[in-house]
């Protein structure tokens, strides 16, 4: 890893409501580790502030980002556009800090492309049933059983880009899960889990 610069670029992707935003949160809280405040023009959750956890913003503002360069990725995920700003980015990785992300595999595929001389490590969250999903959906999005079910719905798709991932975690525990994920990032080992744990996992998860 010595020919590459001070900071790293650590992404978090799951299945929508497996818990990366919490962990992703708990991460930047250690010193040198920011979150990559993404750009969206999806309306904001109770709770949710301009500028700290989200750039909220129009399709029309957003289109103009996209074309004049400013995102380092971009996706569209259930109807909505989000963004990471690549001089954001790039500025906190000058200054030596660590980068984490809260996207989800498109973003994460845009990054790798880059090729950016940081270090990089794509980290995949696996929720520990399809009940404690569907549970914690319901619970965030204040039971808006349309919203839910569309998030569901996209749930097999989802659940199966973990294998382009270097690190695979089961979020079955906040605590445990939040420390294996910050070994993963200390050792910078890719691949460092056991895959069958993780095949037989997925598999139960999908039946």
């Amino acid at each position: 890893m010595s020919g590459f610069k001070k900071g790293g670029l650590f992404i978090l992707s799951s299945p929508s409501g497996a818990g990366k935003t919490t962990l992703v949160k708990k991460i930047t809280r250690n010193r040198n580790f920011s979150v990559s405040i993404s750009h969206t023009t999806r309306l904001p959750r109770p709770n949710e502030k301009n500028g700290k956890d989200y750039f909220f913003t129009s399709k029309n503002n957003f289109k103009k980002l996209i074309k004049n360069k400013k995102f380092l990725e971009h996706a569209k995920v259930f109807d909505n556009y989000y963004g990471s700003s690549k001089d954001f980015v790039i500025d906190k990785l000058k200054t030596g800090n660590n980068v984490v992300f809260d996207i989800d595999w498109q973003g994460t595929r845009q990054i790798r492309n880059k090729k950016l001389n940081y270090k990089l490590l794509s980290i995949f969250i696996l929720p520990p049933s399809r009940k404690e999903l569907l549970k914690r959906l319901l619970k965030r999005e204040k039971k808006n059983l349309k919203t839910v079910n569309k998030r569901m719905k996209s749930f097999k798709k989802d659940l199966s880009r973990w294998v382009e991932y270097d690190f695979v975690v089961i979020n079955d525990d906040l605590s445990k899960c939040y420390n294996k994920i910050m070994l993963a990032i200390k050792k910078n080992k890719k691949e460092d889990f056991d895959k069958n744990i993780i095949k037989k996992h997925v598999k139960k998860l999908l039946n």
